[in-house]
């Protein structure tokens, strides 16, 4: 049985195609901006069975197929449920179904064998130092550079993604480190920089949990854009 904290049926930005985007509940990092707190208690999550799943999932199959999309298993952190999770893709790949994950790739292993029912990885670079990543996520990169090392050994498509705070990653600097990362992996289809928001601070009101990030205001997204294509021209993607 899994823990399921939502799901959502039109989603357009989370892999290829549009996607139903399955929300896993729980998630051990604690990123300062998280937009999804509400997921990080694994208990906040619905108990449900990989099959039940995948009938909710098979409902809006023919809707999505003929966009080339599928089904997204995001979070929280959808690799902290890894034997649900390995389920669950095993029932789509069965039933012709496009699979993606989205991750910070900080979970509890068995990586190999998920990414062989993985059809494209959303992996999330937190930040791209040790200090930075431990300060601003709680975790330490160790685990982020497992997962990668399994990442580079499996057949899935990997979409970079990278949340620029104000103040912190904004710099050319950081960029050039992000660069070093990236040439770690084998071949990546696509380069993204989500600009910061603050669009998730009512849902830590009502949680009655700090927001650490008080004092930032949003990224301003040319200035974003600015930093990403920087790093695709370096990639020539």
């Amino acid at each position: 049985m899994g823990k399921i904290h939502s799901i959502e049926t039109m989603g357009l930005v989370d892999g290829p195609g549009i996607r139903v985007v399955v929300f896993f509940a729980g998630c051990r990092l604690r990123c300062a901006f998280c937009h999804n707190p509400d997921t990080w208690n694994l208990n906040n999550g619905e108990e449900i069975s990989a099959n039940e799943l995948l009938n909710k999932v098979k409902r809006f199959k023919s809707y999505f197929t003929r966009s080339g999309g599928g089904v997204t298993c995001s979070g929280g952190e959808p690799l902290m449920q890894p034997e649900f999770l390995l389920e669950f893709l095993k029932l789509c790949k069965e039933n012709g179904i496009n699979t993606a994950i989205d991750t910070a790739g900080f979970g509890i292993g068995n990586y190999d064998e998920i990414l062989k029912y993985t059809d494209t990885v959303l992996l999330d670079v937190k930040h791209v130092n040790e200090e930075g990543y431990k300060k601003l996520t709680g975790g330490s990169m160790e685990e982020f550079y497992k997962f990668l090392n399994s990442v580079n050994n499996s057949k899935a498509h990997i979409w970079i993604r990278h949340v620029m705070v104000p103040g912190i990653t904004d710099n050319y600097e950081s960029m050039d480190q992000i660069v070093s990362i990236i040439t770690k992996i084998r071949k990546i289809d696509k380069f993204e920089i989500l600009p910061y928001h603050t669009l998730g601070v009512s849902k830590y009101e009502k949680l009655g949990v700090r927001y650490n990030l008080t004092d930032v205001k949003p990224m301003d997204k040319e200035k974003a854009s600015m930093y990403e294509n920087y790093v695709k021209n370096i990639l020539k993607i």
